[in-house]
């Protein structure tokens, strides 16, 4: 293909994505929706982080959301069960969400009853860094097994989030030569005021509240 032709191909695509990310931006911001973009590995602890903070904030704001994945509608029907709106979106081969497969999927949802959606992305740590939903933060999952060097090989994706949560802290006991502190300081090398939050989901101690207290207390991107 001619490079001149390639260019002008690219750039149009550029410039009708940015067009309906201003439109999504404008359906939140109507609709006072506040939107998280939740991204990480396959089996980092996304699904689990959205059933858990359901059930903190569920007597608190209307909570819905978008599942992203390849095949399956396992984790919306996990999602379902605490009674949130929930909408699977299937993108066979593509590793990632993308801004017109976002407002096709707001347009089946009742955004008038929306406070918090949650739209959890395609397990991947590359394609979705790429690629803006019209959400007011990205968050990126990174689960203790998954080690603490994560943002040193996966960096354009840090850079782009505006949180970074370690999820699977229950667990920590098991791996000996994770570091907290060595992934926290990473992500704050790559991104210096990235939010930096620790989780455990699961097991006698369950630790949630710094999460939510962020969530409860952050406002919207103009």
């Amino acid at each position: 293909m001619n490079k001149t032709k390639e260019i002008t191909v690219l750039e149009r695509v550029s410039k009708k994505n940015e067009e309906i990310v201003k439109e999504i931006r404008t359906i939140f911001g109507e609709n006072s929706i506040i939107c998280f973009n939740i991204m990480g590995s396959p089996g980092s602890g996304k699904t689990t982080l959205i059933e858990k903070t359901i059930e903190k904030l569920k007597d608190k704001k209307t909570i819905a959301v978008i599942e992203g994945d390849l095949a399956t509608t396992i984790d919306a029907e996990r999602i379902r069960e605490y009674g949130v709106d929930v909408l699977q979106i299937n993108t066979g081969g593509m590793c990632h969400l993308d801004a017109q497969l976002i407002r096709n999927a707001l347009s089946k949802m009742d955004l008038s009853a929306i406070d918090i959606l949650f739209i959890e992305n395609v397990g991947n740590l590359v394609c979705p860094s790429s690629h803006d939903l019209g959400e007011d933060y990205r968050v990126i999952l990174a689960s203790v097994p998954e080690g603490p060097h994560k943002p040193k090989k996966y960096p354009v994706i840090y850079k782009e989030a505006d949180v970074v949560v370690i999820t699977k802290a229950d667990i920590l006991e098991h791996f000996p030569d994770f570091s907290i502190e060595v992934l926290f300081g990473h992500a704050i090398e790559i991104k210096p005021d990235i939010k930096t939050i620790k989780v455990a989901l699961k097991g006698e101690d369950i630790q949630i509240d710094d999460w939510v207290y962020w969530l409860e207390n952050v406002e919207p991107k103009k």
